[in-house]
């Protein structure tokens, strides 16, 4: 339960940094910038530093952590909710944006 719960956290900071880095590169800010600047002051933490890094330069080869194994984890909390009558409603999002990912061919990446 330990380590589903702490990969949901990952997966929900990964969403979190995919959308504001992106909202932010459409509105003129540099996401490199913007990553680092996030990773050095109000996240200063492995995984906004790690992934805000990944995220912003696009780089999702080779993948530490699959999108399949993501879907895996999203099933596996949304059973775990539902079992425990806990809404999930970020995992619903996070589910089927693996879900998408994997049906575009995208289950290997990071």
């Amino acid at each position: 339960m330990v380590k589903l719960a702490g990969n949901f956290l990952l997966a929900s900071a990964i969403e979190a940094l995919a959308e504001a880095l992106t909202l932010a590169e459409k509105n003129g800010i540099d996401r490199t910038k913007l990553a680092s600047m996030f990773g050095q002051t109000l996240f200063a933490c492995p995984a906004y530093q790690t992934y805000g890094e990944t995220i912003a330069q696009e780089r999702y080869q080779p993948a530490g952590f699959t999108v399949s194994l993501g879907l895996k984890d999203a099933n596996l909390v949304l059973q775990t909710g539902a079992a425990s009558t806990v809404p999930m409603p970020l995992a619903s999002l996070l589910h089927d944006r693996f879900l998408s990912m994997v049906a575009q061919g995208r289950a290997d990446l990071d």
